[in-house]
């Protein structure tokens, strides 16, 4: 299979670990002397619109990559996920 680095702009990332639903390939990290694809970003989704704070950015090297579809990448790589509502409640519970 054949794939040009603008193809990978289509393509939705999917985690194989939980199922996950990363978003969309936003840019490739090229090591330029070998030519070499060493990992892709995924900016994760926005936050309320994109008003407050920041989109998480996922980097996911190139290991981790299993399988390259027509219209899908399956990674096997775990992350840590927080639960808003227990940030919350710890926020409150320090003051902080």
């Amino acid at each position: 299979m054949q794939c040009r680095i603008r193809d990978f702009r289509c393509k939705e990332v999917i985690n194989i670990c939980d199922g996950c639903r990363l978003g969309y390939v936003s840019d490739v990290d090229v090591r330029v002397p070998e030519g070499q694809v060493v990992a892709i970003v995924v900016y994760g989704p926005c936050r309320f619109f994109g008003l407050f704070g920041s989109r998480e950015e996922f980097y996911i090297p190139w290991e981790c990559i299993q399988r390259i579809g027509d219209d899908i990448i399956l990674i096997d790589k775990p992350f840590q996920r927080r639960d808003p509502r227990m940030e919350r409640k710890r926020r409150r519970k320090f003051g902080g």
